[in-house]
């Protein structure tokens, strides 16, 4: 059980998530523009203000998502859904996300259900944050390889 505890606590120091816990909204989002860049999107953060209900818009083989970031303290209710679902149209969405450092509550998950919008909570952007590590990781070393050959 000890292990356990400790390997959780490794993965969530590794993933960076107590410093993006520690973000301001707007970092956040700036934030969440490198990780989709590192997937392969493009990614671009919108207008702090007068945003339309996304805070980025991301491109990927012709196919435009709306995402609605929301760095908080606790768990994420329906209006993100509501404005991220609102800014589709706006920006000729395909698709829309809204991403959290937390959770969402059953309002939220009901709403984003039948509207079709992703919810990506706590647990996948860990697994998002941890994937980007280890692509970096291995970007480093395969660049000092290089560089001492």
């Amino acid at each position: 059980m000890i292990m356990i505890g400790q390997k959780r606590a490794e993965r969530l120091k590794k993933s960076g998530i107590a410093e993006i816990d520690k973000m301001e909204g707007v970092q956040f989002e700036q934030y969440l523009g490198h990780l989709f860049r590192s997937q392969g999107y493009k990614a671009e953060v919108t207008q702090a203000a007068g945003d339309y209900g996304a805070d980025l818009v991301l491109s990927k083989d012709g196919k435009r998502i709306v995402v609605q970031a929301k760095r908080y303290g606790k768990n994420v209710g329906l209006k993100a859904v509501q404005e991220v679902r609102g800014a589709v149209s706006h920006y000729g969405a395909s698709a829309a996300w809204v991403v959290t450092n937390r959770d969402y509550t059953e309002q939220a998950y009901k709403l984003a259900k039948s509207n079709n919008v992703r919810l990506i909570g706590r647990e996948e952007l860990i697994e998002m944050l941890l994937q980007m590590s280890e692509k970096m990781t291995a970007a480093k070393k395969a660049n000092n390889t290089k560089t001492s050959a």
